[in-house]
């Protein structure tokens, strides 16, 4: 089989990487994520209408989310992962064979975006996205029926034939479903951490052993710091770990002590040479530099050849002692360092949750109705490396002084360095969180439409996103799902939406590709 993937922003020439990705997976490991992509399809065909085991969904769970972008360079893993989908499978159906309607072979889940191809793909990888979601979920011991039962039929659903209207319901039905488990995810961090609460977060590296996490994943980081207490190995956050500051039962940790580096993208760059160890916790990994390959450590569905990994006993637990040796090996700085932004700032805010921001609703209403706040702008979603990202560091410093910017996910780090001041005792700039806190802006957004008595589109509320991967796909279904419209979305629109249905997005949901800040915000009209 040749390779053929088109599902992040970054895919070569806009269409489609058929040599090596982008990201550095291999066509062998590309195809192996096809196979298991496959085998997931047919596994989930042959149990359609039978009664699953409890620990089915998770096996989809962890299978989809080893094909998201940037998580497993392991082409041995996913293949050994692929056959124990097959064997899943022949188990339950007597040895028989599961074909499948629409997908004669792996090599054919994704096509040439026509109308069905297109449709297919988007379903697919927003169900990985949702996968994702549905893991740290479930990491946390919360769970969800409909979730679980979405993850086996999107996929059954995903390999059959669908005129354009079914799959367009099918898409907006999936949108709903990956809300609901963004709202358990949601319980599941608030209720184990506590709400996020606004923090301060140095870009200062202390003199000592350190330990850097990224990824997204908070369970993770609870045993790390519970492990590293006391040790004198410090741990800092890296990534869309940074909201992780704002959580109370994590922030009691005294051995959390600041944020390390920028964006994920970043990394080849700011982590060479740097003494201290690295732990990857969830997708954004990409090939390690020599010089620091030997400090990583990746866990959960995180693998790359060559790379420390820890795995889980039966109740859950990970062992983390190795890294903390080898980051009291290397030793870390012998004097403190100063770090910053991609602007230069060295301060980071973070904590803006739900919680946060409807405890200042008032404060927002008032000001709304007062005529000192004139809009709210939603900028948030992914970063990434290609040309034209500087577009959301611009248009949040051209953005008026009587405007708020909300921000999620790792594209904050475009511009949350930004000292923009304050409007009515709030920084200017609010962080809510990671991408999946995209449940958090429609709270704050349908709480202030109800305060105001209208609807979420009537307020002076714009969302201006920007994508790389499957987790933004799925955030982009729900809101579209939810009504939102007219939501900005760029750097460059997705290769596999094929311009029928992109036409569909734009006619019902106002749907628009970004242009520049200037432009953008003059239509916008704040």
């Amino acid at each position: 089989m040749g390779m053929f993937c088109f599902q992040c922003e970054q895919t070569a020439h806009g269409t489609g990487c058929t040599e090596i990705g982008a990201c550095g997976k291999s066509v062998g490991t590309s195809d192996a994520q096809d196979r298991i992509t496959y085998e997931l399809m047919k596994l989930a065909v042959a149990v359609q209408d039978k009664r699953v085991d409890d620990d089915l969904p998770v096996l989809f769970m962890e299978a989809l989310f080893t094909t998201v972008t940037n998580v497993s360079f392991d082409e041995a893993g996913c293949l050994a992962l692929a056959d124990d989908i097959a064997a899943r499978r022949l188990a339950i159906t007597g040895g028989a064979d599961t074909p499948l309607e629409a997908i004669p072979s792996p090599a054919d889940i994704f096509g040439q975006p026509g109308v069905e191809a297109s449709c297919r793909t988007l379903l697919v990888l927003g169900l990985r996205g949702m996968a994702a979601y549905a893991h740290h979920a479930s990491m946390l011991g919360r769970r969800d029926e409909a979730v679980d039962a979405w993850l086996i039929s999107g996929m059954a659903d995903a390999s059959k034939h669908h005129e354009v209207a079914d799959w367009l319901q099918l898409i907006q039905d999936f949108g709903m479903a990956n809300f609901r488990c963004m709202e358990v995810l949601d319980e599941a961090n608030t209720g184990t951490y506590g709400h996020p609460a606004p923090t301060n977060v140095t870009m200062e590296v202390a003199a000592g052993p350190f330990i850097v996490i990224t990824g997204h994943d908070l369970h993770d980081m609870g045993m790390l710091l519970d492990q590293c207490e006391g040790t004198g190995v410090s741990v800092y956050t890296h990534g869309e770990m940074l909201p992780g500051h704002g959580y109370p039962e994590l922030a009691k940790y005294t051995c959390l002590k600041g944020h390390f580096g920028t964006a994920w993208q970043n990394q080849q760059k700011e982590f060479a040479g740097v003494p201290g160890v690295f732990l990857y916790t969830t997708n954004c990994l990409m090939p390690p530099r020599d010089s620091y390959a030997d400090n990583i450590y990746t866990t959960s569905v995180v693998a790359y050849p060559g790379l420390k990994h820890v795995d889980a006993d039966a109740d859950g637990h990970k062992d983390f002692s190795a890294a903390i040796a080898q980051a009291k090996a290397l030793g870390g700085w012998s004097e403190p360092r100063m770090f910053t932004g991609m602007n230069g700032g060295s301060t980071l805010t973070t904590g803006f949750g739900h919680n946060t921001v409807l405890g200042a609703a008032e404060t927002v209403i008032n000001a709304v109705k007062a005529g000192d706040l004139k809009h709210i702008y939603l900028v948030g979603g992914c970063d990434g490396a290609l040309h034209g990202r500087n577009y959301y560091t611009r248009f949040v410093e051209k953005t008026a002084p009587d405007t708020l910017v909300l921000t999620l996910a790792c594209g904050k780090f475009r511009f949350n360095d930004m000292n923009l001041g304050t409007l009515g005792g709030l920084p200017r700039i609010l962080d809510m969180g990671q991408c999946n806190d995209a449940y958090s802006a429609v709270k704050v957004a349908s709480a202030l439409a109800d305060a105001f008595g209208v609807g979420v589109n009537d307020l002076p509320l714009t969302l201006i996103l920007s994508w790389y991967e499957q987790k933004a796909v799925c955030v982009l279904l729900s809101l579209l799902s939810l009504g939102v419209k007219n939501i900005y979305l760029g750097p460059t629109l997705p290769a596999f939406v094929a311009p029928e249905v992109f036409d569909v997005l734009v006619s019902q949901f106002g749907l628009r590709p970004i242009t520049n800040p200037e432009n953008d915000l003059a239509v916008i009209g704040a």
